[in-house]
């Protein structure tokens, strides 16, 4: 079967600004002020522990102690308000039931908790859509390790060979190389269209052209 495999932070949904605030409600716990804001957006999608690295690095330094610490708080703040800003990216919606009604199999594969996970996407409303959801924690290996991946693939009865990964880092190019699967960047991400440095198989910048670029992949 043919399946897309989506990201979920910067490639379906700009969840950056909820993540910034989880980060600095942690430096507000700790009687400082906000330590990072929108420019630090990028950031915002390398996770929960890049966050705090570079908060702390603004306050003069930090250990590994430090991050460890606070990731728990910050994971409790992000699941207190997890979609007060989040918006899905234009179009996601109608690309995604698209590619449901032409027969695709179609998994998300997130490096967000899979309990998060799995609360965001109800809440936008888009979970049914999904026949699997793997998340950071569903295996003991997390992307770019491409057993992740995969389990995303096998869950929804797809086939790597059929396969496509959409997403918008680093991180997914790296997955998608290791799994042998062709993977689409978005451009309307957080690098924008610097992500085609990374040489992916396409690029996307509209949802409205997911459909066409995805059956083009898959025919070669």
């Amino acid at each position: 079967m043919r399946t897309v495999v989506f990201d979920l932070d910067g490639t379906l949904a700009d969840t950056s600004a909820d993540l910034l605030a989880a980060a600095n409600a942690c430096f507000r716990g700790l009687g400082h002020t906000a330590m990072l804001d929108s420019a630090d957006t990028l950031t915002a999608f390398h996770g929960g522990r890049a966050m705090l690295r570079l908060g702390f690095s603004r306050l003069g330094g930090y250990s590994e102690a430090d991050v460890d610490a606070q990731y728990p708080v910050l994971l409790a703040a992000y699941a207190e308000a997890i979609d007060t800003h989040t918006t899905l990216y234009p179009g996601a919606v109608r690309a995604i039931e698209g590619l449901r009604d032409a027969g695709f199999a179609l998994a998300i594969c997130t490096n967000k908790p899979a309990g998060l996970a799995e609360t965001l996407t109800r809440s936008l409303g888009i979970r049914h859509l999904f026949g699997a959801l793997v998340g950071a924690d569903t295996l003991p290996v997390r992307k770019p390790d491409p057993a992740t991946l995969f389990e995303a693939i096998a869950r929804v009865g797809g086939d790597p060979a059929r396969a496509v990964l959409i997403g918008d880092t680093q991180t997914d190019r790296d997955t998608g190389l290791a799994a042998a699967v062709p993977v689409v960047l978005v451009t309307f991400g957080p690098e924008g269209a610097g992500v085609s440095r990374m040489a992916p198989e396409a690029l996307l910048d509209h949802y409205d052209d997911l459909a066409a670029v995805v059956q083009q992949l898959l025919a070669q």
